[in-house]
């Protein structure tokens, strides 16, 4: 309830008060009309109004500060004391919440412990099955004691009656003493331990290396000796000529005929080394680290191992032996050997590469090289990829995806664009074709083929960002009914009709003329399609403008607009 004020003589007074109040009222009234109406802002209001009185007013100024300043401290009192409440209630729900979140805290540990209890349990049952697989797994230990031999049995070799003479069989028993002696001996003889081929392969890789440094003392001198005798020669012939040749022109002329020498003696060097690789090669083979040898053949010296023989070799020894990535390895290692010596591969030799891996199903490992750029790209590759997406519909996608880049790669392009539209990348696949600076007839005819023919011929006739469509309808099958493909061209039509698009493509085709059209209807005629025939001419006849006519006298007035590919 508002204190009545004591009334105002003045009128200004009265004005002023007025104003005050209304001040007061409405500000209140916002703040009731509000959600909530906190505190804080009828303090502002009060504040407020006591500032425009003291400002108003000259004879009780001072009186009316100190009140105001009364007025702000007992609100900043209230205001301190709701904090503390506040910090007050909060820390009494903290204390009053310590007993509940000790209890979770010792429920959750118990929890933990179970838990701790049963995977102790689950491991001692894991590590007990370990070592029972372990004793099952472990050889049986070999039995020193000799075989027994079964009494019973008759003794071969012997007869009944000489098995029971007891000359016989001491007879017997030396001849079988020799025969042990003489296996003694050949054993000794003819039989080596692995042991001792071992050593001899590391004692004749110390001689060979032996004999590679000496090959190198041996040509250091040799070569410093003709220098030397090259020097002496020239010096004495020199003093022979009477110094009518000069000493310069008798070493020029002498170097270049030791430089062919050299040449023909380093073509002769490296057909030796070449022969002994190969032969140590196919030494080394037949014994059991595989491996290794595979590795090197992959990166013989000048490619000598790389052929057919080869990969015949490897493929025989990976069958006999059970080791079907003998080849995958021999193939890794070479594509990797050439890549990183920057030097050129072998198309025959990447195409058998990718079909061995493929044929393995190691698709991944083709992935990696494809995408790596690691195999010599061709038409014959891309074909590969895109007939085992044939045989494999799982990897379908990834094979249509690798083969796209092998054609890429390889420039043919209009096998791109069908990988684009078997990926159902439609869109795509049409602005590749419009990037391209020529796109042949019989590159569409292609497509025509092995895609949808309605969608393909659908989506290459509309405009494409307000450019003009590639083809039109009547183009394409004005070119297919001019050469051998003249069924697609009337199935193209069949299909369109089927789908009730063939008068919307005709209305929308600005390319053929109203006579090539007409052409179209009198070649189906022709092909017995005489549906479809009329269905064309009625649609041309409808339009606008448009009657049908005879034939004109002079067929180079007729405008026929062929397929335009650019």
């Amino acid at each position: 309830r508002r204190s009545v004020l004591p009334p105002i003589v003045l009128e200004k007074d009265r004005r002023f008060l007025e104003s005050v109040e209304r001040y007061i009222l409405t500000e209140t009234e916002k703040v009731r009309g509000s959600e909530r109406g906190p505190p804080e802002e009828h303090y502002i209001i009060y504040r407020n109004a006591f500032d425009k009185v003291i400002e108003y007013v000259t004879a009780y100024k001072n009186v009316l500060i100190s009140i105001k300043q009364g007025y702000e401290g007992f609100i900043a009192a209230v205001k301190n004391g709701q904090k503390s409440a506040f910090f007050l209630h909060g820390r009494l729900k903290v204390l009053a919440s310590e007993p509940t979140t000790l209890l979770y805290y010792r429920k959750r540990a118990m929890e933990l412990e179970e838990k701790i209890h049963a995977i102790e349990k689950s491991s001692a049952k894991i590590q007990n099955l370990i070592l029972r697989i372990k004793s099952v797994k472990k050889p049986p230990p070999k039995d020193t004691q000799g075989k027994t031999v079964d009494s019973s049995k008759p003794i071969p070799g012997l007869s009944l009656e000489e098995s029971l003479n007891l000359d016989s069989l001491s007879k017997y028993l030396a001849q079988l003493d020799r025969k042990v002696l003489e296996l003694k001996k050949e054993r000794e003889i003819k039989y080596v331990p692995w042991k001792n081929k071992i050593e001899l392969e590391q004692e004749l890789l110390h001689l060979m290396t032996l004999r590679d440094t000496a090959e190198a003392k041996r040509e250091k001198l040799k070569l410093r000796y003709t220098r030397i005798l090259l020097v002496s020669n020239v010096i004495s012939a020199c003093e022979k000529s009477a110094k009518t040749v000069t000493l310069q022109h008798l070493l020029s002329q002498i170097m270049e005929n030791k430089k062919d020498e050299r040449a023909i003696g380093v073509l002769s060097k490296v057909a030796e080394d070449l022969l002994e690789y190969f032969d140590r090669f196919s030494e080394l083979l037949p014994s059991a680290e595989y491996d290794p040898k595979v590795v090197s053949a992959a990166k013989s010296s000048r490619g000598i191992l790389l052929n057919e023989e080869t990969l015949k070799k490897l493929e025989s020894v990976g069958c006999l032996q059970e080791r079907n990535n003998l080849l995958i390895k021999y193939f890794e290692a070479l594509i990797n050997s050439t890549t990183a010596a920057g030097l050129p591969q072998i198309s025959a030799m990447t195409l058998d590469a990718v079909k061995y891996a493929l044929a393995e199903k190691q698709l991944n490992i083709v992935m990696h090289w494809v995408t790596q750029e690691r195999l010599m790209f061709s038409e014959a590759l891309g074909d590969v990829l895109y007939d085992h997406g044939k045989v494999d519909p799982s990897n379908l996608s990834k094979c249509l995806a690798l083969a796209q880049i092998v054609y890429d790669q390889s420039g043919v392009h209009r096998k791109v664009a069908l990988c684009l539209y078997k990926q159902g990348q439609i869109y795509t696949a049409v602005d590749y074709i419009r990037q391209l600076e020529y796109f042949s007839l019989d590159d569409y005819l292609f497509l025509l083929e092995n895609c949808t023919a309605t969608e393909l011929a659908y989506h290459l006739g509309e405009e494409w960002f307000r450019n003009p469509p590639l083809s039109s309808l009547g183009s394409t099958v004005l070119a297919l009914l001019s050469t051998d493909h003249r069924k697609h061209g009337f199935q193209l039509l069949e299909e369109m009709s089927k789908k009730n698009t063939l008068e919307q493509m005709i209305l929308n085709d600005t390319v053929c003329t109203v006579e090539g059209w007409k052409k179209i209807a009198d070649s189906c005629a022709e092909d017995k399609h005489e549906e479809l025939s009329q269905q064309i001419i009625s649609i041309i006849t409808s339009q606008d403008g448009v009657f049908e006519s005879t034939a004109l006298e002079d067929e180079k007035d007729a405008v026929l607009m062929e397929h335009v590919f650019w």
